[in-house]
């Protein structure tokens, strides 16, 4: 997936931008985020063609035959740290560092990366779905679009007059956001493009459904599985303790009462 978002850091001195913009220094997610990528990338670079450097690609890449077919499923996760090129992860990091910060900052790390694979999982998705019915399988999807086209659009939302510079030009957020929005609904019919226009606007879908959720404070897409795993341990405990007690009046009742 070859994304190239020609963007530099807002104008934070505007009095529009100081409610939203706060102290120096990457907060622990999206520095985390930007860590993981760069490593990730090296590694690539460094594999190459070569035999490893392909079987690495084929199992973390996002390719919808294996996901279904051999229930790769991790790969939903994992396409999300790979890119393609140099300029492909640039102008991805370049895009969470601006945005993102704001966003972990004032939503918190855990829920900033509660939304950022939200949104990357359910890009992958619908990547997988557009591929079989309309697409081809086989074709293997990279990059961190889809989470950073719904951190954007969340960001638009939230920062609509935020100034950013758009190949050279002053824009505001929200213009910047329709704009692209736009070039990925008109090109999203042509799914060989070697651009997964599918991603990008799944990616601000998503985006948009975890910000306006109608409980969007109390929303954790993982409460379930963990109320669940919480659940399970207390009735592991509660009949080990059962167990326990019932030896335990075994073993009284076979011993001296005074």
């Amino acid at each position: 997936m070859n994304v190239i978002l020609n963007v530099t850091m807002a104008f934070n001195t505007r009095s529009y931008a100081r409610p939203y913009v706060s102290g120096g220094g990457l907060p622990p997610g999206v520095k985390g985020l930007i860590i993981a990528n760069s490593v990730v990338f090296l590694l690539m670079w460094l594999l190459g063609q070569t035999e490893g450097g392909q079987l690495f690609a084929r199992l973390f890449s996002l390719v919808p035959a294996d996901v279904v077919g051999r229930f790769y499923v991790w790969q939903l996760v994992t396409y999300l740290f790979l890119h393609g090129g140099f300029f492909h992860i640039l102008f991805n990091m370049l895009a969470l560092w601006f945005f993102g910060k704001d966003l972990e900052d004032i939503w918190g790390t855990r829920r900033f990366l509660q939304f950022y694979f939200f949104c990357g999982v359910g890009a992958g998705l619908f990547v997988v779905a557009a591929n079989y019915l309309f697409g081809n399988p086989n074709i293997p999807t990279i990059g961190a679009s889809g989470a950073i086209y719904g951190i954007m659009l969340v960001a638009a939302v939230l920062w609509p007059d935020r100034i950013v510079i758009f190949y050279f030009f002053p824009i505001k957020l929200k213009y910047l956001v329709m704009i692209l929005g736009a070039l990925a609904f008109f090109s999203v019919r042509d799914l060989n493009s070697g651009v997964s226009d599918i991603a990008h606007l799944s990616g601000m879908a998503f985006g948009y459904v975890f910000l306006k959720s109608a409980k969007i404070r109390k929303f954790d897409p993982v409460g379930p599985v963990r109320d669940s795993y919480k659940a399970w341990k207390l009735a592991r405990a509660k009949r080990k303790f059962q167990v326990y007690l019932k030896k335990k009046q075994g073993s009284d009742r076979g011993g001296w009462v005074n």
